[in-house]
């Protein structure tokens, strides 16, 4: 598990650059540093030493010194390429994963990534043809970003490394801030940095002859659902399914942990993972019992005979961070969980180098309760008439709200645009109070439609897997999962997020994920002959913080309103309609998500552009860091 940069090599670039950008991003890999460097390009790697310690440095070249590798990540299945490679005639000097894809791309190019089965990010130069050649996991567990303006290009793990370049634009991409006031990430391949892009999960770049061309060799899709399916039989797929891959994610030659909240996944992967070796769980709670998880993963832990260390944070914990948690989060992203993940892969790191978890499952397997939401809008949908749905809708928007108004309107929208995830925290409407450039706004639906297209004709609980198996999970699940735990230096595995058991999950039909009123049911059933009942069947929490009930007490709520009032208030949006969702807040309406995503985006904006910025609300500590 590393972090690695690079760029096109360019007249008057200070030498040191490679460095500096290697060192910015340090925190993925404490453990050792190495270049390379040649008249056309400069590779720099940081490391985190998991497997065959003593060996596996980078930057790692094949057989006859002409193409150079750099690479984050883990291929669970090297083992099995390794033996095809030899009996190709390739010879091995490690036992590291990574010198399977640097042999893996002379025998094979781009069709090694048909073969892989893991996490990575990886980057290869051809000495001799000046090419460089990265490529990205199939769901985007792993980051890939590239800074392309025409004359310069730079490839690194994360933005910030771009920063040490000279060559480097940093430019506000502002035409996104509706989008991301909408979704709380970029769902696409841009960034809030101009012609900083992210390589796509699934997709690999080629980037020649100073022109840079990106193509797609994976891409999740439903076409082979099989109806004849049924629960019973896919809960026994299941059940072999993560067995399987929770062995492949635990192959390391330093000591693996996991994280435990009281939902069934993470329980589901670390009942798994005890299995096979004694295993230390970690929980992170808060002293308010009614968010707090801890009693529910410790009685489970000691249930099934395994440590577990629980963790706390305070109101304090949760605010301080928060500059810090932008710097290392690259864009800004404002699920209130990511501080909470932030604090547990600190406490966890004090004691692993490695950690499984649960992410994927809700995704793949249909656990949000959101989905439930289609039965009764298709229905209303088949038995009123689109005319009349929107006759009703254009009738009650405007009058005072009453219990159904919301389901009225939105009963008159197609599903690419009522989707919650489509105006996940600002809307259109409430889009144009807040931004002080009302030009910019747009009809983010427009954005994201291409993918429900993909999957145009299918029941609406698939459409909404897909959409979020695309953005949701990539952009936001996997995304903090990424960078809180590597800017402590945790590598963290998730089993559930596998090529193997997205395989199945293709096939599935909506009745074995979706039954009724219970969700993710096939999955829960599998669980059942594993995990005890209350367990298997427990409501998701989805990591609860009382962020809410602190931005109501006075010390959080002055650090909110500074910001609301700074002039980086000021530039972008009404600082009066800010102040007044604030208030609303406090007043008892839940405003939280919408205060949430406009504070972090000021703090991220004061972190990156602080020479655009007079407002002092950074320590000095932060500021060092940029």
């Amino acid at each position: 598990m590393c972090g690695f940069v690079g760029y096109v090599n360019q007249k008057d670039v200070p030498s040191d650059t490679i460095v500096n950008m290697a060192d910015r991003i340090k925190h993925r890999g404490p453990d050792d540093d190495a270049y390379f460097n040649d008249q056309g390009a400069s590779m720099g790697f940081r490391r985190l030493s998991i497997i065959d310690l003593a060996h596996g440095k980078q930057p790692m070249f094949n057989s006859d010194q002409t193409k150079v590798l750099t690479f984050n990540g883990e291929i669970y299945n090297y083992q099995d390429i390794r033996k095809e490679l030899i009996e190709l005639g390739y010879q091995f000097q490690t036992d590291v994963d990574s010198e399977v894809l640097i042999h893996g791309y002379d025998a094979w190019g781009a069709d090694l990534l048909q073969k892989l089965r893991g996490m990575y990010a990886f980057v290869i130069y051809d000495t001799k043809t000046k090419e460089v050649f990265g490529a990205r996991d199939h769901f985007g567990i792993k980051p890939l970003y590239y800074f392309d303006n025409g004359e310069t290009f730079l490839w690194a793990s994360e933005i910030k490394a771009f920063l040490e370049h000279p060559n480097f634009v940093k430019e506000f991409n502002e035409k996104l801030l509706p989008v991301h006031l909408s979704f709380e990430f970029i769902p696409s391949k841009e960034t809030m940095f101009k012609n900083v892009f992210k390589l796509l999960p699934g997709q690999y770049f080629l980037h020649k002859n100073g022109e840079t061309e990106t193509h797609t060799y994976y891409k999740f899709n439903y076409d082979n659902i099989d109806d004849s399916q049924t629960i019973e039989d896919d809960a026994k797929k299941i059940r072999g399914l993560v067995d399987d891959s929770v062995k492949a994610h635990m192959i390391a030659d330093v000591e693996v942990g996991s994280f435990l909240s009281s939902g069934i996944d993470s329980s589901y992967v670390l009942n798994e993972a005890a299995k096979l070796k004694p295993i230390q769980s970690f929980s992170l709670g808060f002293n308010h019992s009614k968010y707090s998880e801890l009693s529910w993963s410790t009685e489970f832990a000691k249930e099934i005979k395994q440590k577990n260390t629980p963790l706390t944070m305070t109101g304090d914990d949760y605010f301080d961070i928060l500059p810090t948690i932008m710097y290392y989060m690259d864009e800004p992203l404002s699920n209130p969980s990511a501080m909470q993940l932030y604090y547990l892969s600190k406490g966890t790191r004090k004691s692993v180098k490695v950690a499984l978890s649960g992410e994927g499952a809700d995704e793949f397997f249909g656990g949000y309760n959101t989905y439930l939401e289609a039965v009764p809008f298709e229905r209303y949908q088949k038995m009123v008439p689109k005319f009349v749905r929107k006759g009703l809708a254009k009738a009650v928007e405007n009058l005072p709200r009453f219990h159904g108004q919301r389901f009225l309107t939105r009963g008159a929208e197609p599903l690419s645009e009522r989707y919650y995830r489509v105006n996940y925290v600002f809307n259109e409407h409430d889009r144009g109070r807040i931004l002080k450039n009302k030009s910019l706004n747009m009809d983010t639906a427009k954005y994201t439609q291409h993918i429900f297209d993909d999957v145009k004709g299918k029941d609406e609980i698939t459409q909404m897997q897909y959409f979020d198996i695309n953005t949701w999970l990539p952009y936001d699940i996997l995304h903090k999962a990424d960078r809180m735990s590597m800017c402590n230096s945790l590598e963290v595995r998730t089993p559930l997020v596998d090529k193997e058991v997205a395989k199945f999950a293709e096939t599935m039909p909506t009745k074995t994920r979706i039954r009724g009123t219970e969700t993710k049911v096939s999955l829960r059933t599998a669980a059942l002959s594993e995990l005890p009942e209350r367990v298997a069947n427990k409501e998701k929490m989805g990591f609860p913080s009382p962020i809410a009930s602190w931005i109501k007490e006075d010390k959080y709520r002055k650090r909110i309103e500074e910001a609301f009032t700074s002039d980086v208030a000021q530039k972008f949006f009404d600082t009066d309609e800010l102040m007044h969702i604030l208030q609303e807040h406090i007043n008892g309406k839940s405003s939280m998500q919408k205060i949430f995503t406009i504070y972090t985006f000021i703090l991220w904006y004061q972190v990156y552009f602080p020479e655009d910025t007079t407002a002092d609300t950074l320590s000095k500590v932060h500021r060092t860091v940029i």
